[in-house]
């Protein structure tokens, strides 16, 4: 941290935070609040004389509230930069008239009460986001007493402890009696692992931080009674099995079960009950000190980054990467990168080698000087645009800007244009060309799909980069599916446009499918909830002109999942055979009559 403090071409920003990201990859302007220091960093030696004489006293949110601070305070040792800091919610000197201590203990008069906010604007070609995570909240699991009993501590609170720059100087003591324990007790999982409360994931880091944490008390104190609450240890990564078995062999005792009830008895002691479930018994265990193996979770910031850059969270609500074996450190949203825990938990180890592939990512798009894109863009004719704003609205990749008020034309940034389609399918005017699959080109393949027999034809809209790769993947696996079936290829379910529906109901097909990437998995971020939309609202117009919706599908099949789509075209075949001859002749007739009028 020091080495990149130091870095004439990296400049760090402390004390700031990301308010907004306009342009596309190549060009983007970062808007950054930089909060007031009210100190100097420039100037400030870090001498610590001025937080020798402020009378505020703070919990140390760096050693998770076990040691005090002072309204000015350097937040941690070893900080960049090497300045201290005012808190202005907790500071009385902004009023000199009750409080300027520091300021007159400052001989170097670092101490600027005056200092306001300011907003920067960056113009970077690429972003890595690397939001780390927080520790789950235990408060809501009360049976293990956290919020009740003071020797429950969390996780973070023993290695603050133990820490030799901690709040005891590396010394291990309860706080009710600040004596040492002749016996700790650890529970894994709290906050993962659970559909109940805290997490279903498990959080990766947990199991082996107990482990390092057994390892400590019998390295510091050899008789100390060790015992550990588990569901299952994951000591997957290299040498981690090494560590595991190295701690049992000195002692650390492994339960195979978490804790039902935890009480305190009359010395501030903790009785945990269990069942073990390697023994199929209840047991009770009297211990001196319990720690919580805290999960944990996205950082706070996760929900309002997705917002401003257009990316996507997982079900957990870390970020969603491109693709997790060819793309795994690259955001949907090209120029973006993940590092870290932001896209998902993971060790130290981890997190470096993922940082340094992002890094090379950025390096090998920005080297060049220049981006090269793929020509499957969108563009806007200018003289059939109404400026109704549809079209911006949908793209995912926030690619079109266009004036609502002043009513000018919608322009596309083809760089930042990943070519999904679906701004020309929500086009209500048809003034947006999809560049290689306009709709005179997707129309003439539905028409020439349909030329013989259509009546035998199962008509599929399959999107690129899932269901298209499914329907390949079922071929080169050799799976049985009718033959009768006519695929066309869009890069995007979001590209399949109304009237093509209609259009080839018109000419006499039976049933339609439209299919593509899974809610979530879409490669084009959300385009696909707006196909969603689109299939619910012709749905409802088939209902009022009386054709039989299931006459259109909607599914979502992976690249992977080529069983899947096999199965779904033997269903697709099975409604085929049951639409008649004279359904199908009604319906043509309807249409047509519906396009004169």
């Amino acid at each position: 941290m020091t080495d990149a403090g130091r870095h004439p071409r990296i400049k760090l920003l402390t004390l700031s935070e990301v308010v907004d990201v306009k342009g596309y990859v190549g060009n983007f302007d970062v808007k950054i609040l930089k909060r007031a220091r009210y100190v100097d960093e420039k100037e400030c030696t870090a001498c610590g004389e001025c937080a020798k004489v402020c009378p505020v006293v703070r919990p140390d949110e760096f050693n998770v509230g076990l040691s005090s601070r002072r309204a000015i305070y350097s937040p941690f040792p070893q900080a960049v930069p090497s300045a201290y800091v005012i808190n202005a919610n907790e500071c009385l000197g902004r009023n000199p008239t009750v409080c300027s201590k520091c300021v007159d203990a400052c001989d170097k008069k670092c101490i600027d009460f005056n200092m306001s906010d300011e907003e920067i604007v960056e113009s970077v070609g690429s972003i890595v986001v690397a939001t780390g995570l927080s520790p789950y909240d235990p408060t809501e699991l009360d049976e293990y007493g956290y919020t009740r009993f003071e020797n429950v501590l969390t996780s973070l609170e023993f290695e603050r402890l133990v820490n030799a720059g901690g709040p005891t100087q590396g010394e291990l003591l309860r706080p009710t009696d600040r004596k040492h324990p002749k016996s700790v007790g650890f529970i894994q999982c709290v906050g993962s692992r659970s559909a109940r409360k805290g997490k279903e994931y498990c959080s990766n880091i947990c199991c082996m931080n107990t482990v390092k944490g057994t390892l400590v008390l019998k390295e510091h104190f050899p008789d100390i009674d060790v015992k550990v609450f588990y569901i299952d240890i994951r000591a997957f990564g290299k040498g981690f099995e090494d560590l595991y078995t190295r701690s049992r062999r000195q002692g650390v005792q492994y339960v195979r079960g978490l804790p039902g009830t935890v009480e305190e008895t009359a010395d501030k002691g903790l009785r945990v009950a269990v069942e073990n479930t390697a023994t199929g018994r209840i047991e009770f265990h009297d211990l001196d000190m319990l720690i919580l193996a805290l999960g944990v979770q996205p950082s706070k910031s996760t929900r309002r980054l997705q917002e401003m850059l257009g990316l996507q969270l997982t079900p957990d609500g870390f970020f969603l990467e491109a693709h997790p074996k060819l793309l795994p450190v690259d955001a949907a949203t090209r120029g973006v990168f993940y590092a870290g825990c932001a896209e998902g938990p993971k060790d130290i180890k981890e997190s470096v080698t993922q940082a340094s592939a992002a890094a090379g990512r950025a390096i090998r798009l920005m080297h060049p000087g220049k981006i090269t894109t793929e020509p499957i863009t969108s563009e806007v004719v200018a003289e059939q645009c109404k400026s109704c704003g549809k079209c911006a609205e949908v793209c995912p990749y926030n690619a079109i800007t266009v004036d609502v008020k002043k009513k000018t034309p919608a322009v596309v940034n083809s760089a930042a244009c990943a070519g999904c389609g679906t701004c020309a399918a929500e086009c209500p005017f048809g003034a947006i060309i999809m560049n290689h699959f306009t709709d005179e080109q997707i129309t003439d393949q539905v028409d020439v799909m349909l030329a013989e027999n259509p009546a035998d034809k199962i008509l599929t809209f399959a999107c690129n980069w899932c269901s298209y790769a499914g329907a390949d993947y079922a071929g080169v696996s050799r799976l049985q599916y009718p033959a009768n079936a006519r695929i066309i290829r869009t890069m995007c379910s979001g590209r399949v446009d109304e009237k093509y529906i209609w259009h080839a109901f018109a000419i006499g097909a039976p049933v339609i499918l439209v299919s593509g990437c899974h809610i979530g998995d879409c490669h084009y971020i959300d385009a696909n909830h707006w196909t969603e939309r689109r299939i619910e609202k012709i749905h409802k117009k088939m209902e009022k002109l009386g054709i039989r919706k299931d006459r259109l599908q909607l599914e979502w099949i992976s690249a992977a999942e080529g069983i899947r789509f096999a199965r779904v075209m033997e269903r697709m075949e099975e409604l085929r055979r049951g639409v008649t001859e004279q359904e199908i002749a009604e319906t043509v007739e309807l249409l047509q009559k519906k396009q004169k009028n």
